[in-house]
Parts: structure tokens; sequence; C-alpha cells
């Protein structure tokens, strides 16, 4: 078995390496996230067998998954989900959570697949986490399309975390509402010390300002202790980690209003330099290929369901889409199916699903891998399909007047035949 030492260089190469083939292909058109993936699939025990996991290197890559988590929620404009975007993104999920439960209800008649309650959620997320640095790299954080996914993203998080704690935990749905209640109270306790930290004249703050650029670096200190006491806090109320870093997110966004653009240059480098790669690589090697190939059905049937239910409310909802304003254009076919694969894009909320419902009995480990696998090829393609799909050029060109008919029209004009 390999060491943690030998591990950690394996993982950690991958990660330096991913970034560079990304580099060689025209466009950005294989996102690192994948390559990250496939790295992990080839290092892993189920491959070459030269990396595993491990407690130690297990710990950075829940830091990791944390973090990312964190800077999801960092990203969520709490104007823009409150708003009309994200009324309709809302009750898109809410369209999508009803349609998983009839499905894999038909499903479960057939003896398709055990553990509905489970398979119905995971198949509803959205994993903006691992679509933040995609958008990213490809600059549609700010388009109106990425403002759309993020919207989409931000309730295919929280949904789901939220129905996996009422519907998943073990106490039964009004005790775990009750604990769920109790942990936003605390949260919301919680976000009130940034506001007593910031009072003009205040000694800390001014401690806090004058450590923030040098060896103390006390505003990532401050961030990173936020991210761990919100996700113990979760973990003591029975709920999951996730859901104490998306709420740390959300809690620092208000810390920082209007932005801190220091702050996030420095996350930013410890999240995606280290910690993120590492939740990414580990992710793949975790992919068992052989169990994938043994039931190869159930493993296409996941994929399918996940476009149907996922994306395929997306892609209608889009139709509907206006803007924050409700005067812009709809978006186009091109648009909506991008936004419905970014949409359909899961893995990490798959893996904490999969991982309560195995945990508590009522889904097969073979099932749980499936599912698994499933996000990982929604990760591996759908945001690759997105990309080949259309260019920000050709999103500008498909609001543009037709050239053809633009130009026939000009040469009518000039008593030219066309």
């Amino acid at each position: 078995m390999p060491s943690i030492g030998a591990s950690l260089f394996w993982i950690v190469a991958s990660a330096v390496v991913a970034p560079l083939l990304a580099g060689l292909f025209p466009r950005k058109l294989v996102p690192e996230v994948v390559l990250l993936l496939l790295a992990g699939i080839i290092i892993g025990p189920h491959v070459l067998d030269i990396a595993v996991e491990g407690s130690e290197i297990g710990l950075l890559s829940d830091l990791g998954l944390g973090l990312l988590f964190l800077l999801a929620g960092y990203e969520i404009n709490t104007a823009e989900i409150t708003g009309r975007g994200g009324r309709r993104a809302l009750v898109t999920w809410l369209a999508s959570l009803a349609l998983a439960f009839g499905l894999v209800w038909l499903l479960s008649l057939a003896g398709v697949t055990n553990a509905g309650t489970a398979v119905a959620i995971a198949l509803t997320s959205t994993a903006l986490g691992t679509l933040l640095p995609i958008l990213r790299d490809a600059g549609a954080l700010d388009s109106r399309l990425g403002k759309t996914v993020l919207n989409h993203g931000a309730f295919g998080e929280l949904g789901p975390v939220i129905a996996m704690a009422v519907l998943l935990g073990s106490r039964g749905s009004l005790a775990s509402i009750a604990v769920l209640g109790l942990f936003v109270v605390a949260a919301v306790l919680v976000a009130f010390i940034p506001d007593r930290l910031r009072r003009e004249g205040s000694r800390i703050a001014a401690i806090i300002r004058a450590g923030s650029e040098t060896t103390s670096q006390t505003t990532v200190r401050l961030t990173v202790l936020l991210l761990v006491t919100l996700s113990v806090l979760a973990m003591w109320f029975g709920l999951d980690a996730i859901l104490g870093a998306f709420a740390a997110g959300f809690i620092l966004r208000r810390a920082t209003a209007g932005g801190y653009e220091v702050l996030e240059t420095k996350i930013d480098g410890l999240a995606f330099g280290f910690l993120i790669p590492i939740f990414f690589v580990t992710s793949g090697m975790a992919i068992d290929i052989e169990a994938i190939a043994s039931e190869p059905g159930v493993l296409v049937a996941f994929v399918l369901l996940i476009l149907v239910v996922r994306s395929g409310p997306v892609y209608v909802s889009g139709r509907f889409d206006r803007g924050p304003g409700g005067t812009d254009p709809p978006f186009t076919v091109r648009e909506r199916t991008q936004l419905a694969l970014y949409a359909g894009t899961g893995l990490p909320l798959i893996v904490a699903v999969t991982g309560v419902a195995v945990d508590s009995g009522t889904m097969t480990t073979a099932h749980a891998s499936a599912l698994v696998a499933a996000g990982a090829i929604t990760v591996l393609l759908f945001p690759l399909g997105a990309s080949l799909i259309g260019s920000p050029r050709d999103r500008q060109a498909d609001h543009e007047p037709d050239a053809v008919d633009s130009q026939a029209a000009n040469d009518e004009n000039r008593g030219v035949d066309t």
C-alpha cells in the first residue's frame, strides 16, 4: 500500500499538472476540474494504485470541500436569490424534487433502485462549488447566464442539504426541522459578531486590519475559524458539515459588504491553490471503475435521471427568464442548453447523500457507487458540453439580427438580386 507521503506527492503533482494540461486546449474547452477527477481515477487504488486517501489526506480533502462550499455561499448575492430570478430558481428546484420523487417511486416499483428518498434528493443537486472555478475561468460569473447559474446552483445546493437534514435524519421530520431551526438561530447569532468587530473605533477591528497584511494574516485566520466553527456546529446538531460551510460563506459576504478584494485573493490562493484540488483528486480516486462496469445499466439510468430531473426543469425555466427587470429577451436554445447542463452538474452533494444512505442501511454500496459515478460523469461531461455548445461570441450572435436576412435586405435596397 502506498504511504501517505507518496500519496500526497502524487495528489499534489496531479494538482499541478491539471492546469498545465487544461491550458493546452483551445478556449479551455476541458475544465481543470475534469482533469483533476481523471487524474484521481488514474493514480487511485482502482487503476495504478499509487495513491490512497487515508485519514490525513481525508482531512485536507474535507477542508477543501468546506472551502468549496464557503466560496459558493460567498458568491451568492442575497438580492439575486430573493429577486425574480431567485424565486424562479426556487420553484424550478421544487419542481425537480417533485419530479424526482415521482420517477424514483416508479423505478422502485420496478425494482431498479432502492433508497428512493436518498436517490431523489441526490438527483436534484447542483454542484455550484464545482462550477465556480469553471465559470470563473470562462469569465462568465458576471454574465446574465452566469448569474442565472448561480441562482439555480444556490438552491441546487441549499435545497438538497435541507431536504437531507429533514428527510434522511434519524430524529424524524419534525425533530429534524426543529434542530435545523436551532442551527439557523445559532448561525444568525454568529453573523452578528462581525458587526461588532467592524464598529468604528473598535480596538479589535484596528488590530485585525493591522494584522491582515502581516504574517498574522488575521482576516484569513478569522475566515478559517468561521468555516470550522459553523461546520462543527452543524455536525454537533447532527447536520451535514456542508450546511455549515455554506452558511459561513453567506456570513463572510455579509461581513465584507461591498466585497474585500484582498481577502478574496488570499482565500482563493488557499482554496484553489491547495485544498480544493486535493478534494477533486481524492473524489476521482474514490470512483470504482470495476463496480461501474458490473452494472452499466444502472449507471446510465442515473445519468439520464439527472438530465431529466435537474436539467429538464432548468431548461424549461430558462424559456421564461427575462432577466432581473423582466425586460431582457429570453435565453436562446443554446443558452438554455448550457444552463441546463451546468445545473445538472453534481458530485459533492451526491457523495454526501449516498454516504448518509449507506450508513443508515437504506442504500446498497453498489447503487451508491453507481450514483456517485453518475455524478462524476456529470462533472466530467456536462461543463465540457456547455463549453462546446457555445462561446461568448456565439451567445452574442444569438441576440443579433440574422446576418443572412440583414444582408438580403441591404442587397434588396441596392437593387441586387438575392
